[in-house]
Formats: structure tokens, C-alpha cells, sequence
């Protein structure tokens, strides 16, 4: 039911989401500001400087973990213009923002502004427009996603890889592809491709790759790629032990929040030594009270010997509000400047390639 040729798909499917530029906005002296307040203003501000923190500690290496619906939200420039300028050294996300939103733009798909007021969610179902929120994404183009996913499968060698290896070849196929050279300059996945950036998605097939790993393997029973969720822990693991001083900027919790974390203690039953998290901010809504992870604190996981409790802030707030003022009061603070290009795909594609010799 292609929007072009159906009236109501086409009037839902209008607008764009457009991406917020922190170069734009130089934030600095309001988030001082904040600083002076009370409650998740002053947290905010705090947060902030810590984020800068980790850009003057040259020796850092960044960790940004992201969970929520965030690239299709308008984040994507926020987390482009950081790897860019080396703001961040390795990136931990759930699969949905890396391939359902950033692949999935830089493919030249959109997500539509919608709402979530007094709209029928069965008739969005009857035109296949998918709705986060108050989000709209057509379910055609995500197809052709899944598409793309199945038929990288179809290419790569027919082992386990991990989910850092198939996303860099994401990065290396839209590289390689000119049509989609247009698009390509503001996704996440090609830039950290050519900045030699890690992207780790701890639960790869709960996404659009996911279905394109189902449709593969599904028509190749006895030859296909799989996706080896240790092998990620192992590789992340060896970025810790090869750059110790770490900080890490969470946006929201769940799986990538936990397993950056877990790194430290991986490096302890490896019995190799590796400090804890020097640095630590977690923006997030959700509540300690009842145990889960998104809401556990930076403190508690002190006690498990993750994150060092000098530098670290929790925020409670909604990460399209708060993440581009903490970056962007890092950014035009100007402390990313004379940070490294750490490369860490290339150290990890190194460290393979001598095993296997």
C-alpha cells in the first residue's frame, strides 16, 4: 500500500522528523546556569561537566550506550556530530536505533512526525504505518530493510560473526554503494565505519536484523551467518583491557547499560586488571524502586565493582530533552579537541586476523 498512491497514507506521511544540531545552539551558559537550580536541573548540569570530564581526560576512552526509540526521535546529528569529533570511542545500542532508524535512514527512508492523540491504531495497521509514540514509520520501507539485512547474510562468509562485525559491514556495504551516497553523511553506522568506531547491539535479532537473520536462515538451513553474542562480550571486553580509563554516557538502560558495565568484571574473571568506570552519567525516566536495571543506580553498581562513584550522576529526565544539552555543552565547550582517533574496529580486526594465523 505504497503511500504515493493511497490519499490517507500520504496525508499521515508528511512531515519528517528533523534532527536537532547542537552546533547550532551553544548551551554552555544556561547549563552552568542549571547548575545554580535544584532537582534534574542542577543533576543536569552536573552531568554535563562530567561528560566534559571525560573529553579533557585525553587517556579516556568513551563508552555511549543507547536504549529507546532515539535516532527516529531526531537524536541521529546529536550522536553523528559526537563521533565525528571524537567525543565517543565505542558505541553500545539496542538493535532498533541501528538498524530499524539509522540504516534505515541512511537506505533514504523517514520517520514521519505523527501523534498519539485521536488516531485509530487499527487503521494505521490497515495502511502499514507503524506508530512509536507520536512517531509514524511506514512498514513498507522497513521491509525493505529486513531485505537489506537478509541479503548481507546472503553475502558474508557463513560462520558466527559478531554483531560488531555485521554492522561494520552494514557501514562498508552503504560505503561501497553509491546510491546512497546522499543519505550516508549523517548515519551513525558509515561514520563509525570510517572512523574505525565499535558499535555493539548485545541483542542483535530483536530488530529489523533480526528478521532478515530469520528470513536467512530460514532458506538456508545448513550454511548461514550467525550473529555470536559472546563474541561481542569478548571484543568490548578486550577494548577495556586495551584502553583501562574508561567513562561512559548512557542514554536510557536495559541491555546496553548492564553490559557495558559488565566489562570490569569480565576483565576480573579473565584475571586481568582493569579499573572501574572512572566516569559514569545515565539519563533515564525509569525508577529504582522495584530493581530493574534501567533505573539502578550508578551507586549500586559500585557494589559490583562497575563504576567508580567520584564522577558519576544520574538524571532522571527524557533523553530528547536532556541528551543534546549535555553533549552539546561538551561540544561547545571545545574539550574534544586534541582527543584521538582510538580506532578500535581496527585493533579488534587485527587481534582476529593474528588468531587466525
Amino acid at each position: 500500500m505504497n503511500k504515493d498512491q493511497n490519499p490517507r497514507k500520504r496525508e499521515l506521511l508528511q512531515a519528517t522528523i528533523e534532527h536537532i544540531d547542537i552546533k547550532a545552539h551553544d548551551v554552555v551558559p544556561m547549563v552552568d546556569a542549571m547548575g545554580n537550580m535544584a532537582f534534574q536541573a542542577r543533576n543536569l548540569s552536573r552531568g554535563a561537566r562530567i561528560f566534559n570530564m571525560m573529553q579533557e581526560d585525553k587517556d579516556c576512552a568513551v563508552f555511549l550506550t543507547l536504549a529507546g526509540s532515539l535516532i527516529s526521535a531526531g537524536l541521529k546529528h546529536v550522536i553523528v556530530d559526537m563521533i565525528k569529533h571524537n567525543m565517543v570511542d565505542a558505541i553500545v545500542s539496542t538493535g532498533a536505533n541501528i538498524v530499524d532508524q539509522d540504516f534505515f535512514e541512511a537506505l533514504g527512508f523517514k520517520h514521519y512526525v505523527g501523534t498519539q492523540f485521536g488516531i485509530d491504531d487499527q487503521e494505521l495497521r490497515e495502511l502499514m504505518i507503524d506508530r512509536i509514540y507520536d512517531t509514524f514509520i511506514d512498514e513498507e520501507d522497513l521491509r525493505i530493510c529486513d531485505d537489506t539485512i537478509a541479503q548481507l547474510c546472503n553475502e558474508l562468509p557463513k560462520v558466527p560473526h559478531s554483531s560488531r562485525e555485521f554492522i561494520r559491514e552494514m557501514g562498508r556495504y552503504l560505503d561501497e554503494n553509491e546510491r546512497y551516497a546522499a543519505f550516508r553523511e549523517d548515519s551513525i553506522v558509515w561514520n563509525c565505519y570510517k572512523k574505525g568506531i565499535p558499535i555493539f547491539v548485545p541483542a542483535f535479532s530483536d530488530c529489523s536484523a533480526g528478521f532478515g537473520l530469520v528470513h536467512h536462515q530460514w532458506h538456508n538451513p545448513d550454511s548461514h551467518l550467525s550473529i555470536d553474542s559472546a563474541k561481542d562480550f569478548l571484543e568490548i571486553t578486550k577494548v577495556k583491557l586495551a584502553n583501562p580509563d574508561s567513562g561512559l554516557f548512557m542514554i536510557g538502560g536495559g541491555v546496553p547499560k548492564n553490559f557495558v558495565q559488565d566489562i570490569v568484571v569480565a576483565c576480573d574473571i579473565l584475571e586481568k586488571e582493569a579499573p572501574m568506570h572512572k566516569y559514569a552519567i545515565q539519563i533515564t525516566v525509569a525508577d529504582e524502586r522495584d530493581g530493574a536495571l534501567s533505573g539502578s543506580t550508578l551507586k549500586e553498581a559500585c557494589s559490583w565493582g562497575k563504576v567508580d562513584t567520584v564522577y558519576e550522576q544520574m538524571i532522571w529526565a527524557e533523553a530528547t530533552i536532556a541528551m543534546p544539552l549535555i553533549a552539546g555543552y561538551a561540544y561547545h565547550k571545545h574539550s574534544w579537541k586534541g582527543r584521538p582517533e582510538r580506532r578500535f574496529n581496527d585493533i579488534l580486526d587485527k587481534s582476529k586476523k593474528l588468531v587466525e594465523a
